[in-house]
């Protein structure tokens, strides 16, 4: 009796191969990834908001319908750059790397471009849930952070990314090393090298490097209070403590730099989100990991397919639909990691990245320069590298002082920055003008002027700057109004 004929006697199912897509299907695929290294291909669409047209919309529009047609079931995709095994949901990903991983069959996961090209990703270190938790101080720290981030801005208010990046790299070596490691832009360089190096003698090297810098100056008396500390109360071994260094600091280092500044700037165009709808929404479009692929190196059985050694499966949350309902910003499948299964890390940089949305908007207004955003239609892209943001700090008058506030507005030639980019800072600098005019005008009608002659005056001077603040304040409006259009 053959093996069939056992699984039909059996009232079993026996293992088919994954269906794999048409001839059109494939290149269609094909075709919408090597757009993405034409960058000027959708142009045309975008310019005339045709955003089905573009490369994203058609690889979601054509995710989409695999899905439908196969019944959510992954499909086999061959293209130039590979041929791989893609899941179509968020839940299928997750269940089918989730059963492979457990298989151990899973060799260390690559990352993919839209465009097709394969980059190394930072090997994932699983770290206790509880060792993550923060204690109470989190917001005070992010705070005092933001605080030093908003004071480093230009004179035109907007924020340089060095100087960003600077005080972000200072409070993930905080969180996660301890106090003692604020300064310590050695240990962040380790981790962002290692997390390009190429070649496994490179990566060794750095490996080691970071173990003796962790063991020198963090493990012995190492803050309460970081993630080192509570690792080492709890008796955690050594190279897992340093790899864990390694793995947290890289993934708060990225979602504080940039998922932050992405968040603020979506934020700056729908003022009713909340930080985490903000961090959630930022990850969801701009993933770091938008892509990753899985080789498989011995056949396992998923459910009633069988997969076989060698396979390449494609999880893709930065193609898929939304995450399901619920699910917290790093939550798998994980824009911030590339492990085949949940990652407690990335909740931890997520929640990094919301308590610094809510400490910047807390003390200053974002306003976005470039690139010009609009709420309903984002961009594709939104690279933290050229995003130009100018933060506004916060608190109106009302009580009768004149809040002057920061330095005034100078322009900064930024290349490649559109008329748009300088319609945002001017509409900027007139709310600025409405805040000064508004200020004078409390000034001037506050309780406590003595009342004679001279008080009168100074009344009546206060008013009259007050409204040429207000004039002004109109004009550059309507400037900002015309470069915008």
């Amino acid at each position: 009796m053959t093996p069939a004929h056992n699984a039909a006697d059996s009232g079993t199912t026996a293992p088919r191969p994954p269906a794999t897509a048409w001839a059109l299907e494939n290149t269609v695929f094909s075709a919408a990834m090597a757009a993405h290294r034409l960058p000027w291909t959708d142009a045309p669409a975008r310019a005339l908001g045709l955003d089905a047209l573009t490369r994203e919309g058609v690889t979601r529009a054509l995710l989409e319908h695999l899905r439908r047609t196969r019944s959510g079931r992954p499909v086999r995709v061959s293209t130039p750059f590979g041929t791989f095994l893609v899941p179509l949901t968020p839940a299928v990903s997750e269940s089918l790397l989730v059963r492979a991983d457990e298989a151990g069959v899973l060799e260390p996961a690559t990352g993919l471009t839209a465009g097709g090209h394969r980059y190394g990703l930072p090997p994932h270190t699983a770290v206790p849930p509880e060792a993550l938790v923060p204690d109470g101080g989190l917001p005070a720290l992010v705070a005092e952070e933001a605080d030093a981030a908003i004071a480093a801005r230009r004179g035109d208010g907007t924020v340089e990314r060095g100087a960003w990046c600077e005080v972000m790299g200072r409070l993930s070596r905080r969180l996660v090393a301890g106090e003692p490691a604020a300064g310590d832009t050695l240990l962040s360089e380790i981790v962002t090298r290692a997390r390009s190096a190429k070649g496994r003698g490179a990566r060794e090297e750095l490996a080691a490097a970071l173990h003796r810098r962790t063991t020198a100056l963090y493990l012995e008396g190492s803050d309460p209070a970081s993630l080192v500390g509570r690792l080492v109360a709890a008796g955690t071994d050594v190279d897992t403590v340093v790899a864990a260094v390694a793995h947290v600091l890289d993934l708060v280092s990225e979602a504080s730099s940039t998922t932050a500044l992405q968040a603020l700037a979506l934020r700056s165009v729908e003022p009713a989100l909340t930080p985490e709808e903000a961090v959630a929404r930022a990850l969801s479009h701009y993933p770091p990991v938008a892509a990753a692929v899985h080789r498989v190196r011995a056949p396992f059985v998923w459910e009633d397919l069988a997969i076989g050694a060698g396979t390449e499966i494609l999880c893709a949350p930065g193609w898929l639909s939304p995450a399901r309902d619920g699910a917290r910003p790093g939550a798998w499948p994980s824009a911030l990691c590339g492990a085949p299964s949940g990652c407690a890390a990335t909740g931890f940089g997520a929640l990094v990245a919301e308590e610094l949305v809510r400490a910047v908007t807390a003390a200053a207004r974002p306003f976005v320069l470039s690139p010009r955003l609009t709420a309903g239609r984002l961009p594709a892209t939104l690279d933290a590298r050229t995003l130009l943001v100018a933060l506004e700090p916060s608190g109106g008058p009302g009580d009768g002082r004149v809040t002057v506030g920061g330095p005034a507005a100078v322009p900064v030639r930024v290349r490649g920055c559109a008329p748009a980019s300088y319609g945002a800072l001017a509409r900027a600098s007139a709310e600025r003008l409405e805040g000064h005019a508004e200020s004078l005008a409390a000034c001037a009608g506050a309780a406590g002027w003595a009342e004679d002659g001279t008080a009168e005056k100074f009344r009546m001077v206060l008013l009259d700057h007050s409204r040429r603040c207000a004039d002004a304040a109109d004009g550059v409006r309507r400037a900002a109004d015309r470069l915008a259009d």
